[in-house]
C-alpha cells in the first residue's frame, strides 16, 4: 500500500471520497450540514494541512488523512475500501512521519472512536460542540506513551 502526497489536483477526488465516506458513516449528520461543510473543506481545510492518500493501481484515492500540528485533523476512506486496512496504514503514517499524537472524534462515531483507540489512542477530554459550533460532541483522544 503507497501513501503518497496529496496535490491541489487531487482536491476534487479528495472531496469525493469525503462525500461518500461521511454519508457511510457519519448518519448523525444531516443534509445541510454535508452541504455547508464540502465547500470549506474543499476551499480552506484541505490547505491548511499536509495531505496524504492511498491511491489502487489505477490512480484512483482510496483513502487520505491530514494532519495538522500532530493532529489528525481529516482522515476519511472510500466506502467501498473501508475494512481493508487503508484507515490504519494512513494512521500509523501519520504517527510515524507527521508527528500525530492527537484527534478529535465525533461521539456519534463510535466505529472511528474504537478505531483510534485499537491503534493506541485513550479519550482525554470532550467538548459539547464541534469545529463549527454545531451540536456534535467530539471525543478528544491523545497516543499513549508506552
Amino acid at each position: 500500500m503507497n501513501i503518497q502526497a496529496v496535490t491541489k489536483d487531487n482536491y476534487q477526488e479528495l472531496i469525493e471520497v469525503w462525500e461518500a465516506s461521511v454519508r457511510a458513516t457519519h448518519d448523525f449528520l444531516p443534509e445541510d450540514n454535508i452541504a455547508e461543510l464540502k465547500p470549506l473543506i474543499l476551499q480552506h481545510y484541505f490547505d491548511a494541512v499536509d495531505l496524504r492518500c492511498v491511491k489502487n493501481g489505477d490512480d484512483k484515492i482510496l483513502g487520505f488523512i491530514g494532519v495538522s500540528d500532530s493532529n489528525i485533523e481529516m482522515l476519511f476512506v472510500d466506502p467501498a475500501h473501508i475494512g481493508q486496512s487503508i484507515g490504519r496504514k494512513l494512521t500509523e503514517f501519520a504517527i510515524e512521519n507527521l508527528h500525530a499524537t492527537k484527534v478529535d472524534v465525533n461521539e456519534q462515531n463510535p466505529k472511528a472512536i474504537g478505531f483510534y483507540e485499537r491503534l493506541g489512542f485513550t479519550q482525554t477530554g470532550r467538548s459539547e460542540l464541534d469545529g463549527q459550533g454545531n451540536p456534535f460532541p467530539l471525543i478528544h483522544m491523545t497516543l499513549r506513551e508506552d
